[in-house]
């Protein structure tokens, strides 16, 4: 029960949840103007069966640890949010970017906005059933029903010619890119399940990897934008590419923070919090050198793992001449310096079409455009994606008010039908 009652009309605020595997975060923003600023801020550890391959597997020990990082971030705000938006990360979200080229009847006339929607859903068909194709082959259930969770324009060229709003164009030959997100039914309804027994209003789910390129695009239409975008969690690594400010698509993968934790905890014979504990402490200096030894061994061998990993699912976007030279990360596991090295060190991409030794870093909170921050604990790169559910959120609200409404925003709406 929270011991405060609402100090101001809630409607302006929002929530964003990151349901980790490791943590659960909470963000509460206000929305002023055309900005967010966060107001609050929560975290609260998971039992370690409450989440698997960064899905939910047990939702009363979820809505529980909800319950407490929300509590956190409502305290600091004094204020209780009524709407939220929740991520979905885990092997079986599947991001896609589809290509359709249609061929006009009459060249000479005018594309309309009626005419559009009937590409968009050319395109969204194709790509639900590429979707659920895959996703039944993974889960050898044929049955498999999915949703759309995202969907965002990449490009648009009418005769070849790039076009940022085809609107009012001639032309016979229309090839339009849209990124979409799909996720099995069973794990979305388990968020709307979490956000009703949370007493929220679901006002979107959004992929984590689409949501971490939301937060580094920001509120500019037609950014030249290129980046890897790699966010390392506890259950599972995302990796979104991002070209010309699109998003070319998004792939993931079950090895991240919890598999170091565990391949120590294997090789040492010891729990796995006495695992975590020398996991987060390796570059501390307090780890007797015979354990060290075997603890970075450990590490080693799960960094095989998890680089060949990063190489099959960039391997996988086979449509792009070349990848972008700049490697972004984010996420807690991404904390892991000798997984830093390793990117930095190591010849990883030399069999993969990128133009030179990519850039690594990290991304930092002022690398996020359009949220400021005045609870002044946002200080590195572990809420990257938490900031990048509140911009998906404050689209989305965005595209319903109609505020403001450009051509990328109406048919970012006519994608959420």
């Amino acid at each position: 029960m929270k011991l405060f009652s609402r100090v101001e009309e809630t409607d302006q605020y929002i929530v964003a949840l990151d349901i980790g595997t490791v943590y659960t975060k909470a963000l509460i923003a206000k929305l002023i103007d055309d900005k967010l600023r966060v107001v609050g801020v929560g975290r609260a550890r998971q039992e370690t069966g409450n989440m698997f391959g960064g899905a939910i597997a047990d939702i009363t020990g979820v809505v529980k640890n909800c319950e407490v990082a929300l509590a956190k971030a409502e305290d600091q705000a004094g204020v209780q949010a009524k709407k939220v938006v929740i991520g979905i990360a885990g092997e079986f979200v599947k991001g896609i970017t589809s290509t359709i080229r249609y061929k006009r009847p009459n060249p000479d006339h005018q594309l309309s906005e009626a005419e559009m929607q009937l590409i968009i859903d050319k395109v969204q068909e194709r790509a639900a059933t590429k979707a659920q194709k895959q996703i039944a082959f993974e889960t050898g259930n044929p049955d498999v029903e999915v949703k759309l969770v995202n969907a965002a324009i990449v490009s648009i060229h009418i005769d070849g010619y790039k076009v940022s709003n085809p609107i009012g164009f001639q032309g016979k030959d229309v090839a339009i890119q849209i990124y979409t997100a799909f996720a099995p039914m069973v794990h979305i309804g388990a968020l709307e399940r979490t956000a009703t027994e949370l007493n929220l209003e679901l006002v979107a789910v959004a992929a984590e990897p689409f949501a971490v390129a939301r937060a580094v695009l920001g509120t500019d239409e037609s950014p030249n934008y290129t980046a890897i975008l790699c966010d390392v969690g506890g259950g599972s690594t995302d990796i979104a590419v991002v070209n010309d400010g699109g998003v070319e698509g998004t792939k993931c993968f079950g090895v991240a923070g919890r598999s170091f934790t565990k391949t120590i905890s294997g090789d040492l014979s010891i729990g796995y919090e006495a695992a975590e504990k020398l996991k987060l402490n390796i570059d501390g200096g307090k780890i007797k050198p015979n354990v060290l030894r075997t603890v970075n061994e450990s590490i080693d061998n799960t960094l095989d793992v998890w680089i060949s990993g990063v190489q099959l699912a960039l391997s996988e976007f086979d449509a792009i001449d070349h990848l972008p030279n700049k490697f972004l990360l984010c996420g807690g596991g991404s904390s892991l310096g000798a997984l830093v090295d390793r990117l930095e060190t190591s010849s990883w991409y030399k069999d993969l079409p990128f133009s030179r030794r990519p850039i690594i870093k990290h991304v930092r909170p002022s690398d996020v455009s359009g949220i400021e921050d005045e609870t002044g604990e946002i200080t590195d790169h572990t809420l990257i994606t938490a900031l990048g559910l509140l911009r998906v959120g404050y689209d989305t609200m965005e595209s319903v008010t109609g505020t403001k409404e450009t051509f990328r925003d109406k048919i970012d709406r006519v994608l959420r039908i």
